[in-house]
């Protein structure tokens, strides 16, 4: 019996033509992500990282190998699987609980229950009281915890985060990474980011996954056996990020 959030990759691979010649972006990946996992992907720009998030989220199902969400191969977008992207991509005409309620519209799910679950995940990104506010007056970080919520929404069992917090000034950066991580506990959801931070990799992450590039290949998978929470200024956090940075500098 395979427990819900459990994504298993066999050797998936993904070849776009470009000018009219196979252009391979990943090849042989081989990955096991364990329900409740909190797991992290670095690697060079190019290396295929947004292709993978791309083929999980099921927004493009030409791809060679087998990618299984709880023994089902996925073949096209399911709400089992949320993501949020580098941009929190709020729709500017609607307020916070209209945009966080955008995935429950296509569900059988009763008024008043969507009207709790989306209250329920407003409170739990800590925007109480902002419901009713547009994009507009949100900050850069009250925007992505909308996103957050609106990913969280329909409760699925694993969450993609494509470089949540790039576009963020430092202290707000840190500030949601301490948020993702109390949410990860509170909703016990697998977690799989996507970051150039290799800082917020060993910050966040059970285990983190150095890939290369051309074509995008995973080089090393590495444990980060470190007690949460976490502290950034040990000496045993900076061995572990020192770690990952010579595997991306080979």
């Amino acid at each position: 019996m395979t427990t819900p959030g459990s994504l298993d990759l066999r050797a998936v691979g993904k070849t776009y033509a470009v000018d009219g010649h196979p252009l391979t972006v990943l090849q042989d990946i081989d990955l096991r992500i364990e329900p409740g996992e909190f797991l992290a992907i670095v690697g060079a720009s190019g290396c295929g990282k947004s292709t993978l998030l791309r083929l999980i989220i099921g927004l493009d199902d030409g791809y060679d190998g087998d990618i299984l969400l709880d023994g089902h191969r996925i073949t096209g977008p399911g709400l089992e699987r949320g993501i949020v992207f580098q941009e929190h991509r709020l729709f500017p005409w609607l307020t916070v609980e209209e945009n966080v309620g955008i995935g429950l519209e296509a569900t059988a799910v009763p008024a008043a229950e969507k009207r709790r679950a989306i209250r329920e995940h407003i409170a739990l990104v800590g925007l109480s009281g902002f419901e009713t506010a547009y994009p507009y007056q949100l900050s850069g970080g009250m925007a992505q915890r909308a996103a957050i919520a609106r990913g969280l929404v329909n409760r699925p069992e694993i969450l993609l985060l494509d470089e949540p917090l790039g576009a963020l000034d430092s202290l707000t950066r840190a500030h949601l990474q301490d948020e993702l991580l109390r949410i990860w506990t509170q909703e016990n959801v697998t977690m799989l980011l996507v970051t150039h931070d290799v800082e917020e990799a060993v910050y966040l992450a059970d285990r983190v996954v150095v890939m290369e590039p051309r074509p995008g290949r995973i080089r090393r998978v590495l444990p980060v056996d470190l007690p949460r929470p976490r502290n950034r200024a040990t000496p045993a956090f900076a061995a572990v990020k020192e770690t990952i940075i010579q595997e991306l500098r080979r």
